[in-house]
C-alpha cells in the first residue's frame, strides 16, 4: 500500500466524520433552545471532565491526543449555544454605549502622563491631545491615580518596546485597576548620552534613566563599564544630574530632554537597535470605542487544569482572530495564580468576534473588556 492509498483511507475517513460533526452541532443547538427555557448557562465544566476521563479511558495510549480533539469540539459546541442564548449580554449592551467618534476622541482640557517635560511619554501626549494641559505625574500609579480621581479624563502610558518588552510596572498597574484603553501610539525612540557641561566621559561612572531606557542602551553602557542608576523616568533623570551638581553622572534621555536641561550631548542614537519603539496607550475610566477601531485588548484568568490556556488560544483561532500579544502576570494572591492579557486584531463590531468575547466573558473568571481602539 503507497502513500496515495493511505491518504484515501484518511479522506474516506473524514468524510464520514463531516456528517456526524454537523449532526452534532444541530444536536448542540437544540440543547441551546433546551437550556434557554430553563435558564441554565451554556458551560458545564463538570460533564465535559466526564466526557473527557471517559475518552481517555477507551482510547489508551491515544486517549490525550483524542481528548484534545473532543475538547475543540466541545468548545465549537458552545460558540454556537452562546451565540443562541445570547450570552454575555451585559457586555453586548456595554459595546453599543460605547460608540465613539474617532475625531472628536482624544478632545479634552487636560491628560495626565508620567514624566516631565522632555519625556517621550509627555511628547506622545502633546500629539495625541494637541492643545490639552499635560498634567505630569512622578509615578505610573499617579497617572491611574489622576483618571481615578477624575482630575482628567485620560492618562498615557507606556506598556512596550520593540527591544526591551512589556513594561511590568504598566501591565501591574493595567490589572490592578482595570481602566479601559482607548487609544494607542508607537514611538520611534531614539535615546542620547548627555552630562552635565564640562563633564567628560572619563569622569562618568554612574549612567541614570528609566530602567526602560537602560535596558534599550545596555550594550552602550556595557562597552563604557558605566553602571546604569534606576530614575523614574528619563526627562526626571536628566534634570536631576543638572540640579544635584553631579560631576561624574552621565543619562539617557531624549535629544529634547537633553536640550531643555542644558545638558552636553555626548552621543546620539545609543540604543541597541536603529528601529526602537515603544508603544503608548491611553487610559480612561469610560469606555469608549473610536470609529475604525482595530485592536482589542482583554484580561482574564484561568483555572489550574491542563490544557485551559491552549483551549481559549484555540477559540481565538477558531474565530479567525490574530493574537498580537500574551502577557501574563501574578495575581498577587501567593498561590502562583496569574492573570493573562491579550491583545488582538479585530473590531466587536464584528459578529463572530463579539460572540467570542460574549461568551468567554461568561465562561472566565475575573475577564475584563479593556477596550477596542484604534492604533495610531
Amino acid at each position: 500500500m503507497d502513500l496515495l492509498d493511505l491518504r484515501n483511507q484518511i479522506d474516506d475517513i473524514d468524510e464520514q466524520i463531516i456528517p456526524l460533526l454537523l449532526k452534532r452541532m444541530d444536536v448542540s443547538r437544540q440543547v441551546a433552545e433546551y437550556k434557554i427555557k430553563r435558564g441554565i448557562p451554556v458551560l458545564n465544566e463538570q460533564r465535559e471532565k466526564e466526557i473527557l476521563d471517559d475518552i481517555h479511558k477507551k482510547c489508551g495510549e491515544d486517549g490525550d491526543i483524542i481528548a484534545t480533539v473532543f475538547s475543540a469540539t466541545m468548545d465549537a459546541s458552545r460558540e454556537i449555544q452562546h451565540k443562541i442564548i445570547n450570552g454575555g449580554g451585559e457586555l453586548k449592551t456595554a459595546l453599543k454605549n460605547a460608540r465613539a467618534d474617532k475625531n472628536d476622541l482624544f478632545k479634552c482640557d487636560r491628560v495626565a502622563c508620567a514624566g516631565i517635560d522632555g519625556s517621550y511619554t509627555m511628547k506622545t501626549a502633546k500629539l495625541l491631545f494637541p492643545g490639552a494641559e499635560i498634567m505630569c505625574c512622578r509615578q505610573f500609579e499617579d497617572v491611574f491615580e489622576a483618571v481615578d480621581k477624575g482630575e482628567t479624563g485620560f492618562g498615557v502610558i507606556p506598556v512596550e518596546n520593540s527591544s526591551a518588552g512589556s513594561v511590568h510596572e504598566s501591565y501591574d498597574l493595567i490589572m490592578k485597576y482595570k481602566f479601559y484603553f482607548v487609544g494607542s501610539y508607537s514611538m520611534k525612540i531614539e535615546h542620547c548620552f548627555a552630562a552635565p557641561v564640562g563633564v567628560r566621559y572619563e569622569d562618568i561612572k554612574n549612567v541614570y534613566s528609566h530602567p526602560q531606557a537602560l535596558s534599550q542602551c545596555s550594550r552602550f553602557l556595557k562597552n563604557f563599564d558605566f553602571t546604569g542608576i534606576n530614575f523614574s523616568n528619563t526627562a526626571a533623570a536628566a534634570k536631576y544630574i543638572v540640579e544635584s551638581g553631579k560631576k561624574d553622572a552621565g543619562v539617557l534621555c531624549s535629544v529634547e530632554a537633553a536640550k531643555k536641561y542644558k545638558l552636553n550631548i555626548l552621543k546620539r542614537n545609543v540604543q541597541n537597535i536603529e528601529i526602537n519603539q515603544t508603544r503608548f496607550v491611553v487610559i480612561s475610566k469610560k469606555l469608549l470605542i473610536a470609529d475604525g477601531a482595530n485592536k482589542i485588548s482583554i484580561i482574564f484568568s484561568l483555572p489550574h487544569t491542563t490544557g485551559s490556556l491552549y483551549r481559549v488560544l484555540g477559540r481565538f483561532s477558531m474565530t479567525g482572530l490574530n493574537l498580537t500579544k500574551l502577557e501574563s502576570r501574578p495575581i498577587g494572591n501567593g498561590d502562583f495564580s496569574y492573570y493573562f492579557y491579550v491583545d488582538l486584531e479585530g473590531s466587536v463590531q464584528n459578529e463572530k468576534t463579539l460572540d467570542l468575547l460574549c461568551a468567554l466573558s461568561q465562561e472566565l473568571p475575573d475577564f475584563k473588556f479593556l477596550g477596542n481602539y484604534y492604533e495610531y
